[in-house]
């Protein structure tokens, strides 16, 4: 997927792709053996708060999803001055064998004053595991403060909920 056609897959979300970013991004860090998922408070790891956890059919979603990401980005510090930040973004076609990951990588992307990764269904947003729980588009990404010192993790749970996580250590 060439930088032009990364644009235009965003833009509805209300993400501007700024640049392709090479060499990767490093994320906070975890004590070996631990993933954002796996990692606890003392590991500094937040969580959705309750009332902000939604189940995958339910009515509204997309509402919690998005207000509880927004919150959490602005809490925890994931956007800088300008409301940029990394985005792990799978640059292969929809056609493409990407089997071994080799066009996954990260954009630095900036957040529209009207965004919507819910409602918008973005393919970069879709969750493989919300296609096993519902028939309805349900989110999953990965976002990265340019300063390394965030990440936002936004995933389908396997009891069918949605929710957010940060990481800041």
């Amino acid at each position: 997927m060439t930088d032009g056609e990364m644009t235009a897959e965003l833009e509805p979300a209300g993400f501007r792709f700024v640049e392709r970013v090479l060499g990767g991004v490093r994320w906070p860090a975890l004590p070996p053996g631990y993933s954002p998922a796996s990692a606890g408070p003392e590991h500094g790891r937040f969580d959705s708060r309750p009332d902000e956890i939604a189940d995958v059919d339910e009515p509204g979603m997309a509402d919690k999803v998005n207000a509880s990401w927004y919150r959490m980005a602005v809490e925890y510090g994931l956007f800088s001055k300008e409301r940029e930040f990394f985005l792990a973004v799978d640059f292969s076609m929809p056609d493409d064998d990407d089997v071994n990951g080799e066009h996954r990588g990260w954009a630095r992307v900036r957040l529209l004053d009207e965004w919507d990764v819910v409602r918008s269904e973005v393919d970069q947003f879709r969750s493989p595991m919300g296609g096993l729980l519902t028939e309805r588009f349900v989110p999953e990404f990965t976002v990265v403060s340019l300063d390394s010192r965030v990440l936002l993790n936004t995933t389908v749970w396997g009891n069918g909920t949605v929710s957010t996580i940060a990481i800041r250590p």
